[in-house]
């Protein structure tokens, strides 16, 4: 054999094709169908509780794959199961609410749909989330695992989630009776595409991985009168700038430094002329923890604070602060092993150790923790899938804070590389989950 024809060889050799992966195949051929599923929900989205257009659509599409179908869970959530023998009950997640924003992505299938907020008001509507990629990839898996029945055995449920974005959407569908009128599973998965991490790239985090959410109202009680004559007053506006300045000790001063906290004050309303010192001032906060004890310092505290600047001003006793919580808070999301880890050591595996990254707990909330609360020997995962464009996320230089972020009108993920990942992975979890013993 000739030297030269022995330099060659390495060449032939790379040049020669990979061998197919059936999964990413199958999946690689939906995808012209699952696109033109995206681009309509995408252009078609639809508020909290509002989603009986989205939640029809997606009910079509899994009754046509033999799946059993219940709409109007949870007022507009749709459950779908599909028995296939003896074994484990999964179920996958997917969230069908857009927000509140004006679309300014420039795509030729932006949304122009508008709606009506709780307080009466019209609003534009968009997928700012990118829930438009959650439904479609949920239904992605859906194709793939009723095709694939023969490779596993037990019962698959898919969950259509309505009004995640006001935190709700969870807890009526449980409280509609999702863990008794259907099969209850012994593991939950969920994914949300990620506006900091690059377009089909799969993050992990064991533990906690989002944050509890409280939304919190205190309204500030002074002693009003003339701005020109104060001495006859107690300023709530002072009271409350106070106010803000102390809660910021919260975090700095009481939380652990190794924890992670927020206090973010958002809203101060007070007055309604220049020389008119008001009865009251009015505070909006939202508080983010991630574990429980945490969560009951930061709250605690607030109420503390409150009052004793509330006395330190000498408002009278029954001017005191008065402190609202809003119920429907939403819990940390906690990832549970050995589920976490099982499924990390699968999409490595899959997908390669440099598209799967482990990721920081961040601050921001989601409701799907509450289907592990309603039941702690539930296992469940939300992972991330990457959605920034390759160009965009180099461009950057891999810097979240130059790239636009998730709810911001300008959030346009890579939505082809969302889906196929995320309903490969979907796919491939379930396939692991549900293999035949």
């Amino acid at each position: 054999m000739s030297r030269r024809l022995l330099l060659a060889l390495p060449l032939l050799f790379a040049a020669a094709p990979a061998s197919a992966e059936p999964l990413r195949d199958a999946v690689a051929a939906d995808m012209g169908a699952l696109m033109s599923l995206y681009r309509d929900l995408h252009a078609n989205p639809e508020l909290s509780f509002e989603e009986v257009k989205t939640a029809a659509k997606l009910a079509a599409e899994f009754k046509k794959l033999g799946f059993e179908v219940t709409t109007g869970v949870g007022k507009t959530g749709v459950v779908a199961v599909l028995k296939n023998g003896p074994g484990p009950v999964l179920a996958l997640r997917a969230d069908m609410d857009g927000l509140p924003v004006p679309e300014q992505t420039g795509l030729p299938f932006a949304s122009k749909a508008t709606g009506k907020t709780p307080e009466g008001q019209p609003t534009p509507i968009m997928h700012a989330c990118g829930h438009d990629t959650h439904m479609t990839a949920l239904v992605g898996a859906a194709r793939r695992l009723a095709a694939l029945r023969s490779s596993w055995s037990g019962t698959l449920v898919l969950y259509a989630q309505p009004a995640e974005e006001i935190g709700s959407g969870s807890k009526a569908m449980l409280d509609d009776g999702l863990f008794t009128r259907f099969p209850k599973p012994q593991t939950v998965i969920a994914f949300h595409d990620a506006a900091g991490i690059k377009a089909g790239t799969i993050g992990i985090k064991s533990g906690y991985a989002l944050a509890n959410v409280d939304s919190v109202d205190l309204t500030i009680r002074g002693l009003g009168g003339h701005g020109a004559y104060p001495q006859t007053t107690r300023d709530p506006i002072v009271l409350a700038a106070r106010i803000v300045t102390a809660l910021q000790t919260l975090v700095a001063r009481e939380v652990d430094p190794q924890d992670a906290a927020v206090v973010t004050v958002g809203s101060f309303q007070a007055g309604a002329k220049h020389n008119i010192i008001p009865d009251e001032a009015r505070l909006q906060l939202t508080v983010r923890s991630y574990s429980p004890e945490t969560r009951k310092l930061l709250l605690d505290g607030i109420a503390r604070i409150a009052k004793g600047e509330a006395i330190a001003a000498g408002v009278p006793e029954n001017r005191m602060p008065v402190m609202t919580i809003d119920a429907d808070y939403t819990p940390s999301t906690f990832n549970t092993e050995p589920l976490t880890g099982q499924m990390k050591t699968l999409f490595e595996t899959r997908f390669g150790t440099d598209r799967v990254i482990d990721t920081p707990a961040v601050m921001g909330g989601e409701d799907f923790s509450r289907f592990y609360l309603a039941d702690k020997s539930v296992q469940s995962l939300i992972f991330w899938v990457g959605g920034v464009p390759a160009a965009d996320y180099e461009k950057a230089g891999g810097d979240p804070t130059r790239l636009p972020s998730l709810h911001s009108p300008f959030w346009a993920p890579d939505a082809q590389q969302v889906v196929s990942t995320a309903t490969e992975a979907l796919t491939a979890a379930a396939l692991d989950i549900l293999k035949k013993s």
